[in-house]
């Protein structure tokens, strides 16, 4: 199944793309601008699944205080839409 994101991107939503995305957002060898793209897309996602995935991605203390910062923010507005 496809989910059509915000700004029109579309992207599977499976538990695999989601781990992916994890794993983008925790790789310290990628640029910064990466992860942060990474940490929006898992937001967009808007799951259950990609709320947990926000909340460990914001309590993991080896990411920047920033992305750290958005992950709560996006998780917040995954909580806020009724997830």
């Amino acid at each position: 199944m496809l989910v059509e994101l915000k700004g029109g991107t579309k992207m599977a939503e499976q538990p695999e793309d989601l781990k992916k995305l994890v794993a983008v957002a925790t790789d310290l060898g990628l640029f910064a601008e990466l992860r942060t793209k990474a940490i929006k897309l898992i937001g967009n996602i808007g799951t259950h699944d990609a709320l947990l995935a926000l909340l460990t991605l914001a309590a993991n203390e080896q990411l920047t205080k920033k992305e750290r910062e958005l992950a709560l923010n996006h998780a917040r507005g995954i909580v806020k839409s009724g997830h």
